[in-house]
């Protein structure tokens, strides 16, 4: 007998049964056999980019977001559409509406060209889907990433007690830094919040520290002016003076410190501070000690390049982001910390709908900011067990050399480099430009950046270190070469030959000599 529709309580429903046209699939459930084909050919898609993404323009010469949401407006939902066809239209607005990070003349933030292991390592996450929030859930996973993460820790220089956890990126890591911290120095803390403080916390970073500081201030009630932003030295390093300074102020205003942020590998310029000093000086305040190497943390790896980063192995807490420096795709950020329990005070929360705490390993959502986790440590994981750590070693010194020859090259082009790093960043300025003044040599130098961006042939960006406007370029692509170093040289040449040095003055009577 045919089932008729009823309505009861909002939802439609047979007269045959609650289970009347419930057998079957359900209307997600597309099958392994289409599934598989739509997988196959997002492979496709994806291969075919990596080719041929080297032959087209890093970035487009317009953001094109007419264009883009045009496109975008036709897509109401209202019905189905061929997948196939979805996955060929996005494919084509990405490339043509992006900057390609995957280029080799890509040479702007840290966002290196992610290995064949990684991106390997996104699909079988995402196909196999473990919730690494329990332990008990995805006991695998779970070890593998511990396994990551003690490896990584013990090339930092960590204890075998080191305990930490893959994050969203670095951000997120700093703010798991903060929380520790607050932790140790406050035992009032977790329950009371800074309203138990003896007095105003604050914390010190590098003035060219990644600015996720203030978020993270603000995020946590410390508040922005809680963070002392320390002058750098002429190298763009932490300045020991100042900060000794700022701190003996602190101390007698009244204000509590309780973080001492050094960073490895500044986001403009590449420095790393004085690691040891910085070291000495937490203990003898009582601060906790944290490392943002979030970048040049990779060259840990190398043997060669890891005494860049002495001073390390003192941390409280450090920072790494493997979708920086170790290519991985975004994001794989990771928290590292010799304080186990304190970052078990950090987070430590029970419920009744949890499964049980494991009697062996901790579980991740009582260890880290997040609750539910994705497996984001399989694509570290599988890169690393599949090219060994010697390959990734050879590649931050080979990327090193790069920058070098970068260097040199523009140096011999008649540009003047600005930043102080044996790391991989080069900041150079323009002298002829530098004579009209601040404002002109600003208004210069970003003209030249952004005639290199719009020509397609390189993506580099502009800084200002020191107050001293500078084009900046860093290279952390395994697919960059020599012949790309050339290709970039050539057109900053061509940008600046374009780009005549009265053509942005404003209201000056003459042009420059």
């Amino acid at each position: 007998m045919r089932g008729i529709a009823v309505q009861s309580g909002g939802m439609e429903e047979s007269a045959a049964g609650p289970s009347a046209g419930l057998a079957g699939p359900g209307p997600l459930d597309v099958g392994a056999e289409a599934g598989a084909g739509l997988i196959t050919e997002a492979v496709r898609l994806v291969v075919e980019h990596a080719k041929t993404v080297a032959d087209g323009p890093v970035a487009p010469a317009e953001p094109g977001t007419d264009r883009i949401r045009d496109w975008l407006a036709a897509h109401d939902f209202a019905g189905p559409r061929p997948a196939g066809e979805l996955l060929q239209e996005v494919t084509a607005a990405l490339r043509r509406w992006g900057v390609h990070t995957t280029h080799p003349r890509y040479l702007g933030l840290f966002v290196p060209t992610p290995t064949w292991w990684g991106v390997a390592g996104e699909l079988l996450a995402a196909g196999v889907n473990p919730q690494l929030a329990a332990y008990e859930h995805a006991p695998a996973a779970v070890e593998i990433e511990r396994h990551v993460l003690r490896f990584l820790a013990a090339r930092l220089g960590l204890p075998p007690a080191a305990d930490g956890s893959f994050t969203t990126g670095g951000a997120e890591a700093n703010l798991t830094a903060v929380v520790v911290a607050l932790t140790r120095r406050f035992p009032a803390y977790p329950d009371d919040g800074l309203a138990a403080l003896p007095g105003p916390p604050v914390l010190y970073a590098s003035a060219e520290s990644h600015l996720a500081w203030l978020k993270i201030a603000h995020t946590t009630g410390l508040g922005r002016r809680a963070v002392r932003l320390v002058p750098v030295d002429s190298a763009g390093r932490l300045d020991l003076v100042r900060l000794r300074e700022l701190h003996d102020d602190d101390v007698a205003a009244g204000r509590v410190p309780f973080l001492l942020a050094g960073t490895a590998g500044t986001t403009a310029g590449g420095a790393v501070d004085p690691l040891p000093e910085l070291a000495r000086l937490a203990a003898t305040w009582g601060l906790h000690f944290h490392v943002d190497a979030a970048w040049a943390g990779a060259v840990a790896l190398s043997d060669r390049l890891r005494p860049l980063l002495d001073g390390v192995e003192h941390a409280d807490s450090v920072t790494v982001d493997a979708h920086k420096w170790l290519s991985a795709p975004m994001g794989a950020g990771v928290f590292l910390t010799r304080h186990p329990d304190a970052l078990a005070d950090s987070f430590r929360v029970s419920t009744s709908y949890m499964p049980p705490d494991s009697d062996t390993t901790p579980d991740p959502y009582s260890t880290s900011v997040q609750w539910s986790r994705r497996f984001t440590g399989l694509k570290v994981f599988l890169a690393l067990a599949a090219a060994g750590r010697d390959a990734f070693a050879r590649q931050v010194e080979r990327d090193t050399q790069l920058g070098t020859l970068l260097a040199r090259r523009l140096t011999e082009d008649g540009w003047q480099r600005v930043n102080d790093t044996p790391l991989p960043v080069v900041c150079v300025a323009d002298p002829q430009a530098e004579a009209g003044g601040p404002q002109h040599s600003a208004e210069w130098h970003a003209a030249v950046a952004a005639h290199v961006v719009r020509s397609g042939r390189a993506w580099v960006s502009r800084t200002r270190l020191n107050g001293r406007p500078a084009i900046r370029r860093c290279l952390t692509s395994h697919r960059t070469g020599p012949d790309d170093i050339e290709a970039v040289v050539a057109a900053l040449s061509h940008a600046r030959t374009a780009t005549p040095y009265a053509a942005v003055q404003r209201d000056r009577a003459a042009p420059l000599p």
